[in-house]
């Protein structure tokens, strides 16, 4: 298994690390701050290096038979088993899907609604709520949201057992995606004192206000009652 440093410190930029294996996936290291795709978040990009000067550019982060995969790009330098390196993230990339996943959990606690789906974009996001009747305002719900960025509030990491998490089901937001349980203890993300609180395995910020300005844009109709809200951070 791969080490996971990117659950508990999503601002780590670089690590040290060894080639465990090779295949036609991709490259598997002891650890990684490189996040696979997964949870509507694109896996990260960046580059290894190693100490006689080879670099290998990643392209993407992705889960394969069980284990992450750093994808190289074509016609990179080859690694080895055993080869050890320092692995580095394209940083500005990571930091914008940490500012846009944050906002899109303040959207998910603005809307009193089910989650049907979501993606993180370059510079927008989205979720797909199970709303039925009239479509929220956007300009209201804007509002909203930015007033819970301004107010600067902490964003924290915290573990429940997976009793638990089974005892209070409404902590789970989204319909068809269920947190992974089996391990004994699930990874919570809170927002405040009670802003949102929910599962969620992906990368965030250590607080709202690193978020800056945000948007509301279309909230589109794709269902009966499907409603699809997007959300744009930055001018």
């Amino acid at each position: 298994m791969t080490e996971e440093l990117f659950r508990e410190d999503a601002y780590q930029k670089e690590c040290e690390a060894t080639v465990v294996a090779v295949d036609e996936n991709g490259i598997v290291l002891d650890k990684t701050v490189f996040y696979p795709t997964g949870g509507g978040q694109p896996g990260d990009m960046g580059v290894f290096r190693t100490a006689d000067g080879r670099q290998v550019p990643i392209i993407d982060t992705r889960k394969a038979a069980g284990r992450i995969v750093h994808v190289p790009e074509e016609g990179a330098p080859a690694l080895a088993e055993g080869d050890t390196l320092t692995a580095t993230l394209d940083w500005d990339r990571r930091y914008m899907h940490m500012r846009i996943h944050t906002s899109m959990h303040i959207l998910c606690s603005q809307v009193d609604a089910a989650v049907t789906g979501g993606q993180i974009g370059d510079k927008k996001g989205r979720i797909d709520f199970d709303i039925p009747g009239d479509k929220p305002d956007k300009e209201v719900l804007g509002a909203a949201i930015q007033a819970v960025v301004d107010g600067n509030h902490p964003v924290s990491i915290s573990w429940i057992t997976d009793a638990e998490l089974e005892a209070n089901p409404e902590l789970v937001r989204t319909m068809s995606v269920k947190p992974p349980t089996g391990a004994g203890h699930v990874r919570m993300i809170s927002i405040g004192d009670a802003v949102d609180y929910q599962p969620c395995g992906g990368t965030h910020l250590k607080s709202t206000g690193e978020i800056g300005r945000i948007t509301v844009g279309k909230i589109e109709n794709k269902g009966k009652q499907n409603r699809r809200i997007n959300i744009h951070v930055g001018d």
